[in-house]
């Protein structure tokens, strides 16, 4: 007889395991099923050269949800967040440095426009007060348009309500972020170029866009939502890499019951009569269980797993339609030591933040233009850390870790070309070669390098496409548009199937807002069926 579950979660990327852990708080007996032989999805930490541990795919954390800190107490299962100082801006012959004492950067500005060192601060207290605004959506079960049950409403009211009462000021600029380009919005507030572009890039991140792109302004008041200990737009490094999150969330996880397999691939779920019954592992073993939760995407969940029979056609094309565009690489590089800047020499507290080659406005939109017709960026925009100078354990005495973000590299690239070995050296090649542009020693310090492609990505962690949110962050793919029109709300048409990934409302980054939303629906539902 196949063992039998309350739940089954299918991923054990941090979302998974964060829905295992609200399901087996509340007494299910619930099993996650990871293909790979580590846990975290693309929040893991593994030791890719001998001595050098690397955040592989996710590298910052700032999204992570609050309540899902507090009430999963991930800081006594080994949740430890170290801040990161800033962002260093490096450009030919001078340099802009973001700290995150405000007084220094303020005076930072000034260096380059009093202007703008005056319009730092009013920007910052008005997205601060935007994100305070907004961030209960975060928590927010999307309505369904198409039904007419006015509880689904009810968290709206309230958020129409304090949108009525905002200053009028505010309510302008809530309709600009949901409708312009991040250039062009911070156009209105900022002449230096170089600040305007490293603040752009938060609305590019994981998404086929330019900063130019109507939409991206949404993008950029996602990112500043992320908060550390109640500051906004703070950013950190956990102790131990990302997979430092996804095993804290996973040691919870099991303190309260849950079990956990790794290398055990999903190759099938098993639908009767309209309603989802278990899963088949690529050993050949059955699982049952009374509810499904899958954390992976909705093209691998729909067209992968389940059989095509088992769901509408119309529903299929939906599914087929949701767009994933993956544009984005990552480079981690094992170093000898430091790189040298030749804007500002030596060692020193600018490495300790994200070092961001985003030098122009100009240079971004250029990079763009690469990837809009099928070409990897030459000289991309590059999001980099050396987590080594805050948590030396990542590499052996006297070495550093770099982890590189990368925007553009297209998944899929134009004249026939393949991301087959020689492509992946030739886009490594590239981001090298823009590093070196800033830091000339680069290339000499390099002892081992690993360069994934959206291909990689794919092929590696399961994200279609290589999209590191499971699907774009575009408007028309947000709220009750996520994954499929009318199925917003972690139900699918499969009876007893659920989703709780970032394919879901909210979406992407560490955050583990979809999992715990879709793990109290799951227990709603129960309840009410019990009841």
């Amino acid at each position: 007889m196949p063992q039998r579950y309350d739940a089954i979660v299918i991923g054990g990327g941090h979302n998974g395991l964060v829905c295992a852990a609200y399901l087996a708080r509340d007494g299910l007996k619930t099993l996650v099923v990871e293909r790979r032989h580590v846990l975290g999805g693309a929040a893991v930490t593994e030791e890719v050269f001998p001595g050098f541990r690397f955040s592989v795919a996710s590298y910052v954390v700032s999204l992570l949800r609050p309540e899902v800190i507090r009430e999963l107490e991930l800081p006594r299962h080994g949740l430890e967040i170290l801040p990161l100082d800033g962002t260093f801006t490096p450009l030919d012959d001078d340099y802009l440095w973001r700290v995150n004492d405000h007084g220094r950067t303020v005076r930072e500005l000034r260096r380059w426009s009093a202007t703008d060192a005056e319009a730092y601060e009013e920007y910052g207290l008005l997205m601060v007060e935007m994100a305070r605004f907004i961030k209960p959506i975060l928590s927010i079960v999307p309505p369904d348009p198409a039904r007419s049950d006015p509880r689904e409403w009810l968290p709206l009211v309230g958020l129409a309500r304090r949108f009525r009462k905002l200053p009028e000021q505010q309510q302008a600029v809530f309709v600009q972020l949901m409708t312009m380009s991040a250039a062009d919005f911070l156009d209105q507030w900022f002449e230096t170029d170089p600040l305007k572009a490293t603040m752009a890039a938060s609305g590019i991140i994981g998404t086929f866009q330019g900063v130019r792109s109507p939409g991206t302004a949404y993008v950029l008041l996602h990112h500043y939502m992320g908060e550390i200990d109640g500051a906004f737009r703070a950013w950190g490094i956990p102790r131990g890499g990302t997979g430092g999150v996804s095993e804290a969330i996973a040691s919870a996880a099991r303190a309260h019951g849950a079990e956990i397999r790794t290398e055990a691939s999903v190759v099938h779920v098993v639908v009767r009569n309209g309603r989802a019954k278990g899963v088949v592992l690529e050993s050949g073993e059955e699982l049952e269980a009374g509810v499904l939760l899958s954390s992976a995407d909705a093209r691998r969940t729909f067209l992968d797993l389940v059989d095509p029979g088992a769901l509408d056609e119309s529903f299929l094309a939906e599914v087929r339609r949701y767009k994933f565009r993956g544009s984005s690489g990552k480079v981690n590089l094992a170093l000898d030591g430091l790189p040298d800047f030749t804007c500002l020499p030596g060692p020193g507290p600018h490495l300790r933040g994200a070092v961001s080659f985003s030098p122009s406005v100009e240079h971004m939109e250029r990079a763009y233009d690469d990837t809009k017709y099928g070409r990897f960026s030459r000289r991309p925009y590059i999001d980099t850390i050396i987590p080594t100078l805050v948590d030396p354990s990542m590499a052996p005495p006297g070495k550093h870790v770099m982890s590189c973000f990368v925007q553009y590299a297209p998944y899929h690239l134009a004249d026939g070309a393949v991301w087959d070995d020689e492509m992946r050296d030739a886009f490594g090649d590239a981001v090298i070669d823009t590093i070196a542009e800033r830091a000339p020693n680069i290339r000499d310090i390099i002892l081992h390098r690993q360069v994934l492609t959206p291909l990689d990505l794919e092929t590696t962690f399961g994200l279609s496409e290589g999209n590191i949110f499971q699907g774009e962050l575009s408007l028309e793919q947000l709220f009750f548009n996520r994954p499929v029109p009318g199925w917003a709300r972690y139900r699918t048409p499969i009876k007893g199937l659920w989703m709780c990934g970032a394919a879901t409302h909210p979406g992407g980054g560490i955050m583990g807002a979809s999992g715990r939303i879709a793990a109290l629906e799951v227990l709603k539902e129960r309840r009410r069926r019990a009841a």
